[in-house]
């Protein structure tokens, strides 16, 4: 900053001022000024309004920060970034300039400014990086003059050099992992040098490995892990052990899961009862290998979640655990932690106990053919069916019955049923996506979804009434700001939106769910009203679960892939062996908060994972149609675009300049209208499209508007 740019600034920090008194006050020449300040406007070191200068978004003068707020930057483009706040009260827009090079994921210190441009906006400069982030995947590019740089994943048009020491080897159009090595002030002045190669950015395996990296997802356990991981090596249950446990073994128990599924941990039992049903919902028992304090614990509590993405999994537990021991797998001694539950004949629960238990699963069932067998196709062959689910088969209509009169309670109790699409994708030996389908979910699907629901319902009831220390499920009510935006785009479709409250009972939203199911409109109000919940985490404190309309609710069910089911193994199992509230709440109420709130990040973090590497594969299956027409649906309008989805799940985007002549008019995001031609899109109606282009670095594909 020159020193005349100091003097202005100095000026008007006492009070704002025109030209004329700037002029005045420094007498400098007026020539001279003007294009002093004209200059300060275009960087953001002034502002001016009504004729008078002002401090701009990028001038700061407080040393000591008073007023700096701790923040996370979380988005990053260009010419602009976000910072989230690390109390959770919301972001901070940070213009480029005032960005001063911070990248995403650092800690930084931000100070609000005095005059934001949008009022009533938050808006920021950074102060400070306290925690640098220096570690990031991105794709190999060119410069403006020609030399070679990388572009970070996520952040748009942002480019950093390779320093020369960090480009052996490297191609243009490369997925790397790449450190950065200097800072400068403004991110052009930045310098990277690539530390992992993982090859084209035309292939979304290699893309995915690159996401991974960025994310800091560590796929490899460590040594100390594995060691402890390997004492269980073709392990088979200690029958010492088994002898201490309610021995279940000679009980027709069995698995239903995806024919792919290595990790099993569930299992049922079924018995039609004089008044009403006993269901058996059979855990592998996992706190009993993985203790507190081990390495495999500590490892564990980290990832907090198994990461399933395309065709992989990078499992929370090694196999020895997650495929071996803890599997239960068909025709294995397992041990396992069961929740017996006694339900009435109209599927009610009226009792249940938790007990340390030995089983041997008699078949590896498979939903697929467990829904031809419950809903036979005319004509079809199932005698080779038949022989293998024999030893379990008087168990599958009893399931059947009991599942139906669930259904009917929850729907009486205003359960919601929201529809989501979800995407199975088909690779090739080289592991290319050459295919992608929609799951479909049958009867034994939603069955199974039923039983752990109410294994988990009673987890957490066991929890709450005995006042230990515990990790919840919760799902709380929708806020009404949420709810104000959801009426109007509910009306926009031209439903009756008019709740009675200003947060709509769960009865209310199900009618509205089962009115579109089916329809048009299904996508826009199914989307609508999911998009208004509040997340669902993980919390010490039983909060309830409003989308399942329940006051208790846990997950139990899946200890090999998720931690909070093994943290509430570990309470249970004491509560078991009679450990006192006074004395569980010493030893788990601190653990149970962290448990709580590590699983609660890591989760959200491994979906964004899932969703991103999806999306790779997407483009990388349409990349290969290419000018190919399909018919879509609309599924999101915004001015820019509009977003169509096709039967296979994929998503693409059409510009707005190829839909509208003229300015487009949005209307509650709902509808998107063409004032000079009259045409018009609304969410839910067809929309036929041609592959325009698809890039799998970025995970985006492009449609051309067909006009039929």
């Amino acid at each position: 900053m020159t020193p005349l740019q100091k003097n202005v600034l100095n000026a008007v920090k006492r009070r704002p001022m025109t030209l004329r008194e700037l002029q005045n006050n420094l007498q400098v020449d007026k020539s001279r000024l003007r294009t002093t300040v004209s200059a300060m406007v275009a960087t953001g070191e002034l502002t001016i309004k009504n004729g008078q200068y002002a401090p701009g978004f990028a001038t700061f003068s407080n040393e000591a920060a008073p007023n700096a707020i701790p923040c996370t930057l979380v988005k990053l483009a260009a010419r602009f970034g976000f910072a989230s706040r690390d109390d959770g009260t919301g972001d901070i827009f940070i213009p480029g300039r005032a960005l001063h090079g911070a990248m995403p994921q650092d800690k930084i210190l931000v100070k609000l400014f005095d005059r934001p441009r949008v009022e009533g906006s938050s808006e920021g400069e950074v102060l400070e990086v306290t925690v640098p982030n220096n570690r990031f995947a991105g794709t190999v590019c060119l410069s403006d003059d020609g030399r070679l740089c990388v572009e970070p994943d996520g952040c748009c048009d942002v480019k950093f050099l390779l320093a020369k020491q960090g480009s052996e080897g490297v191609h243009l159009g490369d997925k790397v992992g790449f450190l950065i090595t200097h800072r400068g002030e403004r991110h052009s002045d930045h310098r990277a040098a690539v530390v992992e190669k993982f090859g084209s950015s035309d292939y979304a395996s290699e893309c995915s490995k690159a996401i991974l990296y960025g994310r800091n997802v560590r796929q490899e356990f460590p040594e100390d892990v594995l060691e402890e991981a390997h004492a269980y090596d073709n392990a088979v249950i200690d029958q010492a052990e088994a002898a201490k446990r309610l021995d279940l073994r000679a009980i027709p128990i069995f698995t239903i899961d995806s024919a792919e599924t290595k990790d099993i941990d569930d299992a049922i039992s079924l018995q039609k009862l004089a008044d009403g049903y006993e269901l058996g919902v059979h855990i592998a028992d996992v706190s009993h290998y993985v203790r507190p304090g081990s390495a495999l614990d500590t490892e564990a509590f980290e990832r907090a979640t198994s990461i399933y993405y395309a065709d992989k999994v990078i499992p929370m537990l090694p196999t020895q655990l997650s495929n071996g021991i803890c599997s239960l797998n068909q025709g294995e001694e397992r041990l396992a932690f069961s929740c017996l539950m006694r339900l009435d004949e109209q599927g009610n629960i009226s009792s249940y106990k938790f007990v340390k238990t030995v089983i041997c699963s008699r078949v590896k069932g498979v939903y697929k053919e467990i829904n031809a067998l419950l809903a036979p196709e005319e004509g079809a062959d199932l005698s080779e069916l038949q022989a293998k689910y024999a030893p379990v088969a008087d168990q599958l209509p009893v399931m059947d019955e009991l599942y139906r009169k669930r259904m009917e309670l929850r729907k009486k109790r205003g359960g919601m049923d929201i529809e989501s699409t979800e995407a199975k994708f088909i690779m090739d030996e080289n592991g290319r996506c050459i295919d992608i389908v929609k799951r479909e979910r049958g009867t034994s699907e939603c069955m199974i979804e039923e039983f752990m629901l109410l294994a988990n319902q009673c987890a957490a009831n066991a929890g709450r009434t005995n006042k230990v220390p515990f990790v919840y499920r919760v799902h709380e009510a929708p806020d009404a700001e949420k709810m104000e935006k959801l009426s109007a785009t509910l009306l926009a479709c031209g439903l009756n939106a008019k709740f009675k409250n200003p947060i709509p009972t769960q009865l209310e939203l199900a009618a509205l769910l089962d009115e579109t199911r089916g329809q048009p409109i299904q996508i826009p109000v199914h989307t609508g009203i999911l998009r208004s919940m509040q997340k669902a985490r993980y919390a010490p404190q039983p909060l309830g679960h409003y989308g399942l309309v329940l006051a208790d609710y846990a997950h139990f069910t899946s200890p090999i892939r998720r931690y909070p089911d093994l943290a509430i193994h570990r309470i249970l199992s004491e509560l078991l062996l009679g450990a006192s509230a006074n004395r569980l709440n010493a030893d788990f109420g601190e653990f149970a908060q962290r448990a709580s709130e590590q699983s609660s990040k890591q989760e959200v973090a491994a979906v964004r994972i899932e969703r991103d590497v999806e999306d790779l594969y997407k483009a990388e299956y349409m990349h290969s149609h290419l000018g190919e027409v399909y018919m879509g649906t609309v599924a999101g309008i915004t001015p820019r675009g509009i977003f169509v989805e096709l039967e296979n799940t994929v998503e693409g985007f059409v510009p707005a300049a190829q839909l509208c002549k003229g300015e487009p008019q949005v209307i509650d995001g709902v509808s998107m209208l063409d004032p000079l031609t009259g045409r018009s899109w609304m969410l839910g109606t067809s929309m036929k499209v041609r592959v325009a282009g698809a890039d799998v670095a970025l995970g985006r594909v492009d449609f051309e508007y067909m006009v039929e």
